[in-house]
């Protein structure tokens, strides 16, 4: 992770509020990229004993409705479709392992490589734990599909996942989406989820003491 001042966004890619969330981090990225680096790391929602069938979180599709009214974001068919059948698994430790195994080919573009992750699932309903899914992702943002599919095979990128872990319990995050503006030793928590673009870009500002 680059020690040079970013925005880090800690998130899940299984984390419907992350996908709601996901066009305004979009703008706000494009906005202030010129100011400061974004990074992104996961933040295991669902893991160990939490990695359970979609039938096992009953609150699920009152979550989505609420997400799409008040962001905008829609939930695909074949999403909604693995969500009525309720016996697909969310694992969010093999999300991160996706994530790392894209992000180690271009850290600079996580949140463009997490944003297609989160469309992939809530829009075209495949699975986060498919290394196929992941080489389709990689071929089409212009990465290397199998080096993508090598680092998963290869245990490469479940140790990256677990670091990103480890980042995140470090950081004090429990909660997605998160929002952190980090200058080495130095952290400070930016709003996220039903923010509007000129605060966000005001309160980066604030903190890193440049004008928009």
């Amino acid at each position: 992770m680059s020690q040079q001042p970013h925005v880090l966004y800690v998130a899940d890619a299984y984390c419907g509020w992350c996908f709601g969330f996901g066009p305004r981090l979009k703008e706000f990225e494009a906005a202030s990229r010129h100011r400061i680096a974004f990074r992104v790391i996961s933040g295991g929602l669902f893991v160990g004993d939490r990695a359970r069938p979609m039938s096992d979180y009953p609150h699920i599709p009152e979550a989505n409705a609420r997400i799409a009214r008040l962001s905008g974001v829609s939930f695909g068919n074949a999403y909604n479709a693995l969500l009525v059948q309720g016996k697909f698994v969310i694992d969010s430790a093999a999300a991160a392992e996706g994530l790392a195994a894209l992000r180690a080919q271009d850290e600079t573009r996580g949140i463009e490589l997490f944003h297609s992750m989160q469309q992939a699932f809530y829009v075209e309903g495949r699975s986060l734990s498919d290394p196929e899914t992941y080489a389709g992702i990689a071929s089409d943002m212009g990465l290397d599909p199998e080096r993508a599919k090598q680092l998963l095979e290869s245990g490469d990128a479940a140790r990256l996942a677990q670091g990103d872990f480890a980042r995140a319990r470090q950081l004090g995050v429990s909660t997605y989406p998160t929002l952190l503006v980090v200058d080495r030793d130095r952290v400070q928590r930016l709003p996220a989820t039903g923010t509007a673009l000129d605060v966000l870009n005001r309160e980066l500002g604030a903190v890193i003491g440049l004008g928009e």
